[in-house]
């Protein structure tokens, strides 16, 4: 039989924390309960925004 290696664990993790932390950061910004719902939609794709702003520093 052949053996499956599972790859990748590393990364949800750092993904899992890195979404706990731009959660907490989005939402104690937020002014109000809409604007605290934007933050944790704003924490699901934290890494397209710093993916974005690499992309802009890069550039110029």
């Amino acid at each position: 039989m052949k053996k499956q290696v599972q790859s990748g664990a590393q990364s949800g993790a750092v993904y899992g924390l890195g979404f706990i932390g731009a959660a907490v950061y989005f939402i104690s910004h937020a002014t109000g309960f809409w604007m605290g719902v934007l933050g944790f939609l704003k924490a699901i794709v934290w890494p397209a925004f710093l993916v974005y702003e690499a992309f802009k520093s890069l550039v110029g």
